[in-house]
């Protein structure tokens, strides 16, 4: 067992292969958020500028469909389909020019709300580049799915989000591989504050560009965001640095169970009442056993009185394989029975219960937390 108030005197052994393929993962995001923010998002803003500054096309280009001016063209509505399956709706407009071309485009909303699409209704379109950009009705304008104004937002969104992401994996790749210092636990405080980071980052970045006006407001909310987030991991790491410095006991209180309840978790050891996967516990006023059944009425395995607590402390890398997590929320009780190591891992709004539970606590040795 690991001494109470000692720190490990060994660095775990790291998950190479795991960490490498983080750094991989990260790499490769790093990689299409560059070409999104540095190709994609510049050539969208390039086309939504062309499009804000192009002018009616001449009366000698208006047959000209791939021209970089403004062609409008007369047209009827031959139907409209409604797109199924998504949550903002849109709609597929069948038109006929007064040429006689066939033409589709895709706009937003209900064909059945206003602006009306029925058939035989008279519009205009207008194209740029080949393609339909808005649609006008008698009273309203529509703009296509091909309006390139705004496009670049979800470019840098996306760029932004993954540039964010990927730099959390590198980051964790060189932190267990070169910074990290020796700990046995399974979730150090370190992790903890750069996954909370990255992840805040990676949102603000995800979402900047759709609540703000220009890439240039985009761009400096993410700044001033990242600012304010680094500057909240470094005081969290400050605090949590001071709190787990030396031992990591967890100081609880016990509370005595009134009458007998059942809760998720585990007593691992080589002993005989140790279970082998049934996942609950059986707690009540000085009893406690490990059971199979969610509803605790048969196989349990009571503990003896020979068991002592030691202390409470978080998870450890070098605790069995089947240990339970809870999501992260574990916590596991270090007994002793006659020399023997035992755990108890339950989630850790239940330990003081297990604490309650238990009959003997240890008087000749480190006082129970």
């Amino acid at each position: 067992m690991t001494p109470t108030g000692a720190a490990p005197s060994r660095r775990p052994r790291k998950n190479r292969p795991a960490t490498r393929g983080a750094a991989a993962f990260g790499a490769v995001c790093l990689l299409v958020a560059a070409w999104l923010l540095l190709v994609g998002t510049p050539g969208a803003l390039a086309d939504e500028r062309d499009f804000r500054a192009a002018v009616a096309c001449p009366p000698g280009a208006q047959g000209t469909r791939g021209a970089d001016c403004l062609r409008t063209a007369a047209a009827h509505i031959d139907r409209a389909d409604e797109v199924q399956g998504r949550k903002t709706p849109t709609y597929w407009l069948y038109l006929t020019e007064s040429g006689g071309t066939s033409s589709r485009t895709r706009l937003h909303g209900s064909p059945r709300e206003a602006p009306l699409a029925e058939p035989g209704t008279k519009v205009e379109v207008t194209y740029w580049r080949s393609q339909i950009r808005y649609v006008d009705f008698s009273s309203t304008r529509l703009s296509t799915n091909a309006d390139p104004r705004g496009d670049y937002r979800l470019l840098c969104s996306l760029g932004l989000g993954l540039a964010f992401y990927g730099t959390a994996f590198l980051w964790g790749w060189y932190w267990m591989s070169r910074r990290s210092p020796p700990t046995l636990r399974a979730y150090p405080w370190q992790a903890a504050v750069t996954t909370t980071g990255a992840l805040l980052l990676t949102l603000l970045g995800a979402v900047a560009p759709w609540f703000t006006g220009s890439i240039q407001a985009a761009f400096r909310l993410v700044a001033s965001g990242t600012v304010v987030v680094l500057i909240a991991c470094l005081t969290a790491a400050v605090v949590l640095k001071r709190r787990q410095h030396g031992d990591d006991t967890i100081g609880l209180t016990p509370a005595v169970p009134i009458e007998e309840e059942v809760i998720g978790g585990r007593v691992l050891g080589s002993t005989p009442y140790a279970d082998s996967g049934g996942g609950f516990l059986v707690v009540g006023p000085g009893y406690l056993a490990s059971t199979p059944d969610p509803t605790g009425s048969a196989y349990r395995r009571e503990v003896p009185d020979t068991l002592t607590p030691v202390r409470v402390r978080p998870p450890y890398t070098t605790d069995p394989a089947d240990r339970p997590d809870y999501g992260g929320r574990a916590l596991v009780l270090e007994c002793e029975d006659n020399g023997e190591e035992v755990l108890v891992v339950t989630r850790n709004k239940h330990m003081p219960t297990i604490l309650g539970a238990l009959r003997h606590p240890r008087t000749d040795g480190p006082a129970l937390p």
